[in-house]
């Protein structure tokens, strides 16, 4: 095979070359025998005027372009680099498809050789990378990319990406490399004759398996490590003064600073686990509240031979946990500690599943992809936990098949010796501190069978969450999209899906024809039947919703009443009905038959084991479909509150029933605090007015219950932070939204001209956040930034941000999750902007009816509840700003309420002592300048 590949990359005037898009730059570099040996690029007259926004994103304009030579002149050195070679590119369609375009107009013939894309090997070579875009893998693999969207740039660093790949790729085990040819023949690009020559170099070279790997049941995968024997010392050796204290966080850090409140912290959690009893800890931002509770902990849990839970809400800090603060505490403490992170089963893979499903033939792009990323991840982790992968959603859906759980048809218990999940388990019950988060804490509470082994001591982070998290841990819900895609993958005897498979398994055992001609009939009658119900039900549910839910948003939420009598709701609730005895039906009958099978003696092969996998798990899953159709809709339950969620552009084909417990205060007193002998609660935002009460309310504490402690954060935030209000903004709830984005919009490019961007603007409503990046945008007046928008530019909430970062004069808007856990220290970030104060909309549903059980209490529900939500929320807001304490900067509120209202005080007292001014924007802009 060649070994002469020619990378390549275009500048394009856009998109479509069959529109009259043409090639504005071209660059290539030549690789042979794994070197760089040639580079060549050239800018391509197109005589066609070159977009804004192309110019804006390359920054090549028509003027450079004047003497450059048309693609006819630099084609023949572009076929002669391409003779004999595999043409490579990152998202290769795109550039060959215009390169080809190109070849024809000038009379030549086009491309017909191999071709690699870079995109579809990275995601073979790399499968948990964030982010296949060239510019973040450079930065993944430290290559110098200075000049993005430039064609001789961006080609340079795709063949040095290239040239990664391919060592990496080579460096697979032949075991893994002979899987991945078998998978490779439905790839878009050649990088099968790639694998194939490689495997035949192994083959040649008798492949010597690399160290930290072994070969299980035709699996190669990471050895598994050995668990110590931990040996507990019986007395104790907390530190009992502050020197001593101060000499173990000294250990960790070389360049310690001492930090009174977190010493303060350890001490009163340490206290909590000694006298039995909880902790509520309100610790500012730089207190180090991680090491401030996990030292206690470590060293409680030694001593006593108790575990220690830890919970967080967010997989964030479990993560950062797990790599960045228990390295630092095993180096605190002079004993082995053994330190565990676990998720919910579904989390995990089972291999045996995966080997099973590995050699079934495969026409599904996505799931041959997801099944070569899957091999080499294997090679590389050590948890089988599906998060650590970057898997298409076509992938999920592939991993829905091959996940961790209990099935019958599944019981090879050879692979229980390499199960992620089983080995966890064993990892969980030697570990004194358990890393996990509030959603399985809760679960577990429930469970016949408990993930979590016995603990009474447990240490709940982010507790400000802690509510809402376990509120949602009893969420139930039913989709129609969900629904329908459980019956089409199920599917009737004609389409070739579970169903058929298990027919075929029906046929191989002694049934007599007319009873198995009768079972596939009534089964097929029943699934088009329980189709068209269930069609019937959601039109049914869209009508209700439409007609009783507030116009004007895209997103319509109609919350249920116990007592509703629209007959819209009267219709969806007697299709419900008619869905239930249906489903009832179809698992009496599929269980049957399922029973008969189990009764045979006939040995089933991997197929066919897969095959009764996917039909015991369709069983469970109607089955709890059954349950929810009667707690959401037929008898709903008393305690909860229903409510039905719709995008009114696709009706039902985006329609959730959702229900919830309205208060989980008093199950959590009687299930969780009262069976626990110390909960320590600790978050940087837990106080109102420097008050405990709504969070002590909120999860069914009692001041006698427990101890409270606050500490303040250790930044200077009077010399660092300014609040700013603008007087000349109107009152938010006194003038049409669209005059409110108009006037607000106005500010934020008044301010961001003289911040230079490094602005992260908070919105509490989509709507309004789309609103105003239309009209900045519109009004051309910040073309020189790069504006970043949650919901409009393409990304996870942590892509946008770090990619925010990157740009010297960038604007963030985001809503929801970016009020909180998102970390920008240093210049990046020097103007916060708060749009509104974040009140819970008041037709929000759990909202709603915590309202109304309250008023029916004779509370009043403003300042019970939706007051001191806002106040927390806006202190994880305002938190955003300063996370180091040689950060600077301003929060600017544009709610006026927070300066015209009563309760405007109780967020400013909420907050720390800073100065607070409130001017028109011409004086605020001076201050600003001359500040920053």
């Amino acid at each position: 095979m060649t070994n002469r590949f020619v990378v390549v990359d275009l500048e394009t005037t856009g998109n479509s070359p069959k529109k009259g898009d043409k090639i504005i730059q071209f660059a290539a570099v030549v690789v042979e025998n794994g070197e760089i040996k040639e580079t060549f690029s050239s800018l391509v007259s197109s005589h066609k005027p070159i977009p804004l926004f192309i110019e804006e994103l390359t920054g090549l304009n028509n003027d450079m372009l004047k003497d450059a030579p048309t693609f006819s002149e630099i084609a023949p050195k572009i076929l002669q680099l391409l003779d004999g070679a595999f043409f490579v590119a990152h998202n290769v369609l795109f550039d060959l498809s215009f390169l080809q375009e190109e070849l024809i107009d000038s009379g030549y013939e086009g491309f017909f050789g191999p071709v690699i894309d870079t995109v579809e090997l990275s995601r073979i070579v790399f499968p948990t990378a964030d982010s296949f875009k060239l510019t973040d893998l450079s930065i993944q693999e430290g290559l110098a990319h200075d000049r993005p969207h430039q064609a001789d740039s961006d080609a340079y660093v795709t063949a040095e990406l290239f040239l990664i790949l391919i060592n990496l790729l080579k460096g697979l085990p032949e075991v893994t490399l002979r899987q991945l040819l078998k998978l490779s023949g439905g790839l878009k690009s050649d990088i099968a004759l790639l694998l194939d020559e490689y495997v035949l170099g192994k083959s040649s070279a008798r492949d010597v398996m690399p160290e930290g790997l072994e070969i299980f049941q035709g699996l190669v995968l990471r050895k598994k490590e050995e668990l110590e024997e931990i040996d507990h010392p019986s007395e104790g050796i907390y530190p009992s003064t502050t020197e001593e204290k101060e000499a173990m966080f000294q250990k960790a850090f070389k360049d310690y600073e001492k930090r009174d409140g977190q010493v303060q912290m350890l001490d009163h959690v340490y206290s909590a686990f000694q006298e039995e009893r909880h902790a509520l800890i309100e610790a500012g931002t730089g207190v180090g509240k991680s090491l401030a509770y996990l030292l206690p902990a470590a060293i409680f849990a030694n001593n006593t031979n108790h575990k220690i839970v830890v919970s967080t809400y967010t997989t964030q800090l479990q993560e950062q946990l797990l790599s960045k603060d228990i390295p630092l505490l095993k180096k605190m403490v002079d004993f082995p500690l053994e330190v565990v992170l676990i998720k919910g089963r579904h989390h995990y893979i089972s291999l045996e599943k995966f080997h099973q499903s590995l050699y079934e033939e495969e026409d599904n792009y996505d799931t041959s992809l997801t099944k070569m990323q899957i091999l080499v991840w294997l090679t590389q982790t050590v948890t089988g936990d599906y998060e650590e992968l970057n898997l298409s959603s076509g992938g999920l859906l592939y991993w829905n098949r091959i996940k961790n759980d209990s099935s019958s048809f599944v019981n090879d218990r050879s692979w229980l010796s390499h199960d992620f999940y089983f080995l966890i388990r064993q990892r969980v019950n030697d570990a004194q501190i358990i890393i996990t988060n509030h959603s399985l804490l809760m679960v577990d509470l429930n469970a016949e069978n408990s993930i979590l082994p016995p603990f009474e001591y447990v240490i709940i982070d982010e507790a400000h969450h802690f509510e809402k998290a376990v509120g949602k841990s009893f969420n139930q819900s039913i989709d129609y999209l969900s629904l329908r895609m459980l019956l089409s993958q199920f599917g009737s005897t004609d389409q070739r899906q579970t169903f058929f498979e298990f027919e075929q398994i029906l046929k191989k055992l002694t049934i007599e024809d007319d009873e198995q001609l009768l079972h596939s009939f009534q089964m097929n009658q029943m699934i088009a039947e329980l189709q068209f119900e269930l069609d019937d039900l959601f039109r049914a549910i869209a009508l209700f919703v439409k007609k009783n839910a507030k116009k004007g948003n895209q997103r319509l939420i109609k919350r249920v009443t116990h007592d509703e009598s629209a007959k819209e709701w009267n219709s969806a609730v007697a299709s419900a009905e008619r869905c239930q005895f249906l489903l009832k039906d179809l698992h009496e009958s599929l269980c049957k038959w399922v029973d008969f099978v189990k009764s045979q003696q006939f040995t089933l092969d991997e197929h066919q084991k897969i095959t009764m996998n996917e039909v015991i798990s369709f069983l469970d899953e109607i089955e709890q479909i059954r349950t929810q159709m009667k707690n959401l809709i037929i008898q709903p339950l008393p305690s909860h509150v229903t409510w039905i969620e719709m995008d009114g552009r696709a009706t039902q084909n985006l329609t959730t029933i959702y229900s919830q417990p309205v208060i989980i205060s008093e199950f959590l007193k009687e299930y969780f605090f009262e069976k626990k002998k110390s909960a320590v609660l600790t978050s940087a935002t837990m106080t109102v007015n420097q008050s405990f009460d709504y969070v002590l309310d909120s999860l069914g504490l009692g001041k006698k219950d427990c101890s409270t402690l606050h500490i303040p954060s250790p930044f200077a935030y009077k010399e660092q932070v300014q609040v700013l209000i603008p007087e000349d903004l109107p009152e938010i709830n006194k003038v049409p939204i669209s005059d409110y984005v108009a006037a607000i919009t106005e500010h934020i490019i008044s301010i961001a001209e003289v911040t230079k961007g490094r602005m992260l603007i908070l919105f509490t409503s989509y709507d309004m956040l789309k609103k105003t990046h239309d009209l900045i945008k519109e009004s051309g007046l910040l073309d020189d930034y790069v504006l970043f928008a949650q919901g409009i530019t393409s990304g996870s909430r942590s892509r946008l941000t770090r990619n925010f970062q990157r740009f010297e004069k960038s604007i963030l808007l985001g809503t929801s999750s970016f009020w909180e856990g998102i970390d920008i220290p240093g210049e990046a970030l020097s103007c916060l902007i708060i749009v509104r104060l974040p009140f819970t909309p008041p037709d929000d549903p759990i909202a709603e009816a915590k309202g109304e059980l309250m008023q029916a209490n004779g509370q009043n529900p403003f300042s019970k509840h939706s007051l001191p939500e806002a106040v927390l929320r806006f202190k994880q807001g305002f938190g955003r700003l300063i996370r180091k304490n040689t950060d600077r900067g301003f929060v600017i509120i544009f709610d006026r309420r927070i300066v015209t209202t009563t309760y405007g005080k109780a967020f400013l007292k909420s907050i720390p002592s800073v100065p607070v001014k409130t001017l028109d924007i011409n004086e605020m802009l001076t201050i600003i300048e001359e500040w920053l």
